[in-house]
């Protein structure tokens, strides 16, 4: 099995330089099987800082060392994934602490608790609640697919189950809130995609046609949130950090739900992002209407950066799943510059 994952990967890198124009339908693709594709450590690497603390807290909930909300709490679906991918079973049940502690924080009506940040906001209006649930479900739904992917489904087996109501009271909480989604963040054009991730996931999972149509829904009018070449739109403009999340979160969701449509687009909006990236391996921030440029901050009142790790995972994903040289490449030089300056253990 190692080897043809090695082969896999070979012929990945073996593929002609990028090109813009949209490449032929796919075969389908398994997320395990392209997750085991990736260079040697480098899904590791990328989820390291995904381990819940001592509280089963990660993410924003884990730096303010209280429960603030769901979404958060993603980051332990990450680590899950990592370690199933892995075949690291120990690590994997560490980091489901980081989803029972979510789901110990759930309401009757099947959304989730919110508490202020440091900030003073807090995701307690209804529109507000329902996208910080998606932006948990999203990564949760993509949890439990790769583990019924992998060769390690029996072993949360029982859990799984368990969990299954509440991730049905949850999504239809989130599908209740279906029409707050694109007033609320129709400008920022991932978190449409974030939230057509979770419908679609959680649809998947839980057998939901409706939830399936709803995320083809939410992509169908994603793909209309791009300038004339192609580039995602943040907030009016280009951002070089933001465009590669609809990359990549748009890129997960089609190994689950089939979206030629929206992997069609796709190239344009890749070519641009690579011409973002320096011979050094920095992500050019020039021009970006969101982060590294001093436009928005983050809970603590420190100015948005660039999200390395996810520019990471977005190129080698496109790379692996579409054989694309030049994304492999371009991933390649951003991992090194980020493990020299310390990016990826953020």
């Amino acid at each position: 099995m190692k080897s043809l994952l090695l082969a896999t990967l070979a012929c990945c890198l073996a593929v002609p330089a990028f090109s813009a124009a949209p490449t032929a339908a796919r075969a389908p693709l398994r997320e395990y099987d392209v997750l085991r594709a990736f260079p040697p450590g480098r899904l590791a690497a990328l989820s390291a800082g995904d381990i819940p603390d001592a509280k089963g807290f990660t993410g924003n909930n884990r730096a303010h060392g209280r429960w603030i909300e769901s979404g958060p709490q993603r980051g332990s679906c990450r680590g899950v994934i990592a370690a199933v991918v892995a075949g690291d079973l120990v690590a994997a049940d560490n980091a489901w602490r980081g989803i029972e502690t979510a789901f110990a924080h759930q309401r009757a009506d099947g959304g989730f608790i919110a508490n202020p940040q440091a900030n003073g906001k807090a995701s307690t209006a209804f529109n507000a609640n329902v996208e910080t649930a998606y932006f948990f479900l999203q990564e949760l739904g993509r949890a439990l697919l790769v583990i019924r992917q992998s060769p390690h489904e029996a072993h949360f087996k029982d859990r799984i189950a368990a969990l299954m109501p509440k991730l049905r009271r949850a999504a239809d909480y989130i599908n209740s809130g279906y029409d707050t989604i694109i007033p609320k963040v129709g400008h920022s054009v991932n978190r449409v995609i974030i939230a057509a991730k979770a419908f679609g996931t959680c649809g998947v999972v839980l057998g939901d046609e409706k939830l399936i149509a709803r995320s083809r829904q939410l992509i169908a009018h994603a793909i209309t949130l791009r300038d004339k070449e192609g580039v995602f739109i943040e907030n009016g403009g280009r951002d070089s950090s933001y465009n590669v999340v609809s990359i990549l979160f748009g890129s997960t969701l089609a190994l689950h739900v089939a979206l030629p449509e929206f992997e069609a687009v796709l190239p344009a909006a890749v070519a641009w992002q690579l011409t973002r990236i320096l011979p050094t391996g920095e992500v050019d921030v020039k021009g970006n209407t969101r982060t590294g440029v001093g436009k928005e901050a983050n809970a603590f009142g420190t100015a948005k950066t660039v999200n390395y790790k996810e520019v990471i995972f977005a190129l080698t994903l496109y790379g692996v799943i579409h054989r694309d040289q030049a994304a492999l490449a371009s991933a390649e030089r951003v991992f090194a510059y980020s493990e020299r300056t310390g990016q990826t253990a953020k």
